[in-house]
């Protein structure tokens, strides 16, 4: 309706431009918005006080002509002038209820965007290292990142969705060799564990399987190994010291080959988990992007020679820089170690080269708020490289904290100590879970209440949503043949205050569905449904659906029907279910 009401006002206006009452369009786009107040119309437009400079007229007086103009469309039943010169539209009940036909001929397609420009978006989210179990944090941009793809394609855009796996570099042989080590002592052997390894129950279990798998081939001295090592942090010596030692005694002993059977199972255990948590918790991915295949294809080193080439990496103490500092970023930064190794920083500039290599027109990370200094030098290297980075957006999601009461549940990977992902879907289920995720802005901190996600009341969102539906599929299993109430003439029935209401309501999901996607604001889906099952219960509560006038109750059964339908199609975007039994 918001797009019928500017084409209108576009109409009229080059009428006025055609008889030479205004000189030209107005440079500002039309803009409509809903009215808070139902005495002041279904829409308004301040368009007349937007355009009278240009047409060269006061406010009101314009808005007066554009009135008189407007009164003769027919979608309206009736336009006024208020204010020093605001339009307000009074929609006529026949166009009221068109949205009831639009829903039942679209289905489960109602709402989607079908004007959208179809423009190919990449969309990466989550990448957490593989490194252990998602936990309740990533969970965060999961749900996120899964719903903002589906608004992308509800908008008619292609989206290629991507989990970029960091299978390369000092924490995954961290990792690799903290399952060799407990390899070790599942082995008979008493080594000392690194403070600085990981030390989670799955290092157990991955290396039970390397003991299974391997017996007690790659078995060592404890004694040689204990000789050639550093001390440890609670020694008075450093972590990092004792860590990188170990790491290399344990590449010495097991050779390449060795190594890289423990480094490879560590790695392909824990992502295989990641995966299966991701696809239980409704998150598929078109690829997998591994971090080791640059370095494999030579992109890396493709990157640092274009930005050597260009004068953009200098020398310094025998590591190589990129001169970040010159393109915005708070200092230089470091692409090659002094050993030759290449930085993960290295590594992110590459795999953004890849992308930006390819013809997406917007390509979008989203990454946790801790990663907010990364912006910068990931833009500046872009901008070296000579893509156009204002095609990267970049978007913060705030890790959710967990509370079970009043207790605040820690997420360390490193410790173990942290609730993953899957536990929490066991407990309070993927729905819950998807929803309680993307009810606040992204940017925002979001504390994750486990006793109202598993409580079965109104306070419950999600429950109150899906019980909405639930309602609805209820009464319409009462009727001999539901399908025979589902005729747009009925809707002229609709007369009470509340069935107007609603009607508006399911009319405005369309307009939700592309703000939410434009403003990148999944909450503002969750909100409106929550708004919606507002207005459904107490219209429920407080009408009579199956009456006996044939005529009255087919068309509160179409009407509850449309809104069945507009609660089914705006979970489905979210991941959440449309139970039709509670």
């Amino acid at each position: 309706m918001k797009e019928q009401i500017a084409q209108a006002i576009t109409e009229v206006i080059d009428t006025l431009i055609a008889d030479g009452t205004v000189p030209t369009q107005p440079s500002a786009a039309v803009q409509v918005t809903r009215t808070k107040d139902a005495n002041h119309g279904d829409y308004s437009s301040n368009i007349a006080m937007v355009f009278a400079k240009q047409a060269q007229q006061p406010p009101r007086e314009l808005a007066q002509t554009l009135c008189n103009l407007l009164n003769d469309n027919a979608a309206f039943e009736k336009v006024e002038v208020a204010g020093p010169g605001f339009l307000n539209f009074f929609i006529a009940q026949k166009n009221q209820t068109g949205v009831v036909e639009k829903i039942l001929s679209e289905g489960a397609c109602y709402g989607n965007n079908t004007n959208g420009k179809n423009d190919p978006i990449h969309i990466e989210y989550v990448s957490a290292n593989p490194t252990g179990p998602l936990h309740v944090g990533h969970g965060r941009g999961a749900a996120y990142g899964a719903t903002l793809a589906n608004l992308y394609l509800a908008n008619g855009h292609s989206v290629h969705r991507e989990y970029y796996v960091n299978d390369a570099g000092r924490q995954m042989d961290i990792l690799a060799t903290s399952v060799w080590l407990r390899y070790q002592e599942l082995c008979g052997a008493d080594f000392p564990f690194p403070s600085n390894g990981y030390q989670g129950d799955y290092i157990w279990d991955i290396a039970a399987s390397a003991q299974r798998n391997f017996d007690k081939k790659y078995l060592i001295d404890p004694n040689s190994f204990r000789a050639n090592l550093p001390a440890d942090e609670p020694e008075g010596g450093d972590k990092e010291l004792y860590i990188d030692a170990v790491i290399k005694i344990a590449k010495q002993s097991l050779s390449s080959s060795g190594y890289e059977l423990f480094f490879n199972l560590a790695i392909d255990t824990i992502l295989n988990d990641i995966k299966d948590d991701l696809h239980r918790f409704g998150v598929d991915y078109e690829q997998w992007y591994s971090e080791r295949s640059l370095y494999e294809k030579k992109k890396t080193d493709t990157v640092i020679d274009q930005l050597k080439s260009s004068g953009h990496i200098y020398e310094k103490n025998g590591a190589l820089w990129f001169a970040s500092s010159k393109l915005g970023d708070e200092k230089d930064r470091v692409v090659v170690r002094e050993n030759g190794q290449p930085t993960y920083f290295a590594s992110d500039i590459a795999y953004h080269a890849d992308k930006f290599s390819q013809s997406y027109s917007k390509i979008v990370n989203i990454w946790g708020a801790d990663h907010h200094g990364y912006i910068a030098r990931v833009r500046a290297a872009l901008s070296a490289l000579g893509y156009d980075t204002d095609r990267l957006n970049i978007l913060l999601v705030q890790f959710a904290n967990l509370f079970r009461g009043k207790q605040k549940l820690q997420m360390s990977t490193r410790s173990g100590e942290f609730v993953t992902l899957r536990a929490l879907r066991k407990e309070v289920g993927t729905d819950a879970a998807r929803f309680f995720y993307v009810m606040r802005k992204s940017e925002q901190h979001l504390d994750f209440d486990l006793e109202l996600a598993t409580s079965t009341s109104n306070e419950n969102p999600v429950y109150y949503v899906q019980y909405a539906h639930a309602r609805i599929c209820s009464v319409l299993r009462q009727v001999e043949d539901p399908e025979q109430c589902k005729q747009v003439r009925y809707a002229e029935q609709l007369t009470q205050e509340s069935e107007d209401s609603l009607l508006q309501k399911i009319g405005d999901y369309p307009e939700i569905i592309i703000n939410a996607c434009n403003k990148q604001s999944p909450h503002l889906l969750v909100q409106y449904l929550r708004e919606l099952a507002q207005k459904f219960h107490a219209y429920y509560n407080a009408t009579q659906i199956l009456v006996e006038s044939t005529e009255l109750r087919n068309a509160r059964l179409l009407l509850i029907s449309c809104i069945r339908q507009v609660f089914a199609n705006g979970l489905a975007i979210l991941g959440v279910t449309a139970p039709e039994k509670m």
